[in-house]
């Protein structure tokens, strides 16, 4: 523990920053849509047009230009809507002839191959894109509404830096209900009161949309009965749903849906769209627009690219399945998958299946993988999990982009969840975030003893077999240990277990909790990252901008992102921005962390 001494914050390799650089107007219209036939549409005589006003030009519709033409169409204004500045942000506003017009695509000035110079909030000018586009995310889960992990952290803040670039961006993931606090998380959410029909599973499902603009970005949300259990997005503590095909198929079709009937901002996406298709419970989109759509000409202009952000979950279910899921007979072969003998459960068992991410691969125009070194592992045998030889094949649109960071919510100099804030300039406030943890955890108060941190899932993934077995011979040096995380019941058992017999060194935190995961970032001197594969990661990223040395395996993204630490490099003076060990294993994990 002795040389884990670094002198200055670590920068974080791969960071984005995701400060909105501009404001853009937004229409909020609540309304009714029909879909017999499809695509027709019906609206509600009221309307509500809320509008954010920047003094921009181009595509940007002022406050004074939007009253006009409420005026032009002489209905009832009903009053302005102010903010505590004063300036005008919306009217209200019930059109005398009752109907609402709405437009099956956006003015040709709303999306051109300008580039506009804008200012950010530290006074820095930044371009915006010159193609601005037309973008839809399809996600499981998405910050602040929902989170498990990375994909939730991604799928909240990329859309965010997209539209200060000037893209129009939807973001469509389910609205979670399960009866607990985070329900409040949906709570700016409104009901758009638009419901539609989509055919699986042998029936009708009506699913409904809310939608709330935040930050440049249509958040729509789509709401059916079975996204509303306790638990989190996936399962609860007696494991996953079992209706998780179900679910996630009824998120694809609508996702395909939204941008053709949900008239956001007074016009719809419209069919010339980018779906971003996160992970399996995405993975429909692509092979509906191929199957569903595009042989009756609509989407012929859209595309489809796949983000894979952990290969291991592939959306496998029993081959009987593919009729529930609304796509045409003829195209069972892209979803088609056959286990190998070994993999089979008995001698009877033909292994047939279905795999959405497959059919996902096979049908999108790219594939995207969280770090350029997760875009080659899962070319492999031992990384591709069954998939390798396909991703190989399509190696040509196989392209690995490493994950950014938030970095203003990710920030030591001015995060309000920690305790005092620090920069590389002044690292004094460093040591009191971690008297306050000790403090908090009820650990003793020494500031000299090493604090070492865990934060992540306990599951097979993540390592927690290796800090298991090395936690007896961790626990003889002079050290604390800190874990937060939820998962496997057995692991949760042992963090309890474990504090209760090293009461003075060790503390387990059963569950999630975003304002300690920042403290525990800022009050501890190393954390732990020993993964068995990692597509990207990014506690070790947000660890290298808090000053905190990342120990991790060489995998996927974390080999990618932290710099084994060289004692002897520029002439003695060290360089490197954690410690990496080469091979998975007790014995390399414990000498990482004596080094």
């Amino acid at each position: 523990m002795e040389s884990l001494k670094f002198t200055s914050l670590i920068p974080c390799k791969a960071s984005v920053n995701l400060i909105p650089t501009t404001k853009f107007v937004n229409h909020e219209v609540i309304g009714q849509v029909g879909f017999v036939p499809l695509w027709k549409r019906s609206t509600r005589p009221a309307l509500r047009l809320r509008a954010q006003v920047s003094g921009g030009s181009g595509g940007a519709q002022d406050g004074a230009s939007a009253l006009e033409d409420q005026r032009e169409e002489k209905g009832v204004l009903l009053g302005a809507e102010t903010d505590s500045s004063g300036s005008v942000i919306g009217f209200n506003l019930i059109p005398s002839n009752g109907e609402l017009k709405v437009l099956d695509s956006p003015p040709e000035d709303a999306t051109s191959d300008r580039v506009d110079e804008t200012e950010d909030i530290d006074g820095k000018e930044k371009s915006k894109a010159k193609v601005t586009r037309n973008i839809v995310f399809v996600t499981a889960e998405a910050a602040p509404y929902s989170k498990t992990g990375g994909l939730g952290d991604v799928c909240g803040s990329l859309p965010i830096v997209l539209a200060a670039r000037g893209h129009r961006v939807m973001v469509v993931s389910p609205r979670y209900q399960n009866g607990a606090a985070a329900d409040k998380k949906f709570s700016g959410a409104l009901d758009l009161d638009t419901h539609i029909k989509i055919y699986c599973f042998g029936g009708d499902q009506e699913v409904a949309f809310f939608h709330e603009y935040r930050e440049g970005v249509d958040w729509v949300f789509v709401d059916h009965p079975s996204f509303h259990r306790p638990g989190n997005p996936y399962g609860d503590s007696f494991g996953a749903f079992g209706d998780n095909q179900f679910r996630f198929t009824l998120l694809c079709h609508a996702a395909c849906e939204a941008p053709l009937v949900l008239p956001l901002g007074g016009y719809t996406y419209g069919e010339k769209c980018l779906f971003m298709v996160n992970d399996w419970h995405a993975g429909l989109v692509p092979l509906l627009l191929a199957a569903k759509y595009r042989p009756y000409g609509v989407y012929k202009d859209a595309r489809s690219v796949v983000v894979i952000h952990n290969l291991a979950h592939q959306g496998v279910e029993p081959a009987v399945t593919f009729k529930n899921l609304g796509i045409p007979p003829e195209w069972y072969g892209a979803l088609e998958w056959v286990f190998p003998t070994w993999a089979r459960t008995h001698a009877l068992d033909t292994g047939e299946a279905v795999n959405i991410l497959k059919g996902a691969i096979v049908t999108s125009d790219r594939i995207l993988t969280v770090s350029e070194g997760y875009s080659w592992e899962i070319t492999t045998v031992e990384g591709g999990y069954g998939l390798n030889e396909l991703l190989s094949s399509r190696k040509s649109i196989l392209t690995g982009i490493t994950n950014g960071v938030d970095v203003v919510e990710w920030d030591p100099s001015s995060d309000v969840h920690i305790a005092s804030h620090y920069s590389a300039d002044d690292l004094s406030g460093k040591v009191q975030c971690k008297l306050a943890l000790q403090k908090e955890l009820g650990l003793p108060i020494r500031p000299d003893c090493p604090l070492i941190g865990f934060i992540g899932r306990l599951d097979y993934q993540k390592g927690i077999d290796l800090i298991q077995s090395g936690m007896p011979q961790l626990m003889e040096d002079d050290v604390q240990f800190v874990m937060l995380g939820s998962g496997d019941p057995l692991c949760e058992d042992w963090m309890r277990a474990a504090e209760a017999t090293y009461k003075d060194k060790f503390r387990g935190w059963v569950g999630f909790n975003v304002p300690v995961s920042h403290r525990i970032t800022a009050g501890c001197d190393i954390l732990l990252m020993p993964s068995r594969f990692e597509p990207c990661g990014l506690n070790q990223l947000y660890a290298m901008r808090y000053g905190t040395v990342p120990v991790v395996h060489s995998t996927g993204g974390l080999r990618d992102t932290v710099l084994n630490f060289n004692p002897y490099a520029q002439g003695g003076q060290g360089d490197g921005t954690g410690y990496v060990y080469l091979v998975y294993g007790l014995v390399h994990f414990l000498d990482s962390l004596s080094s």
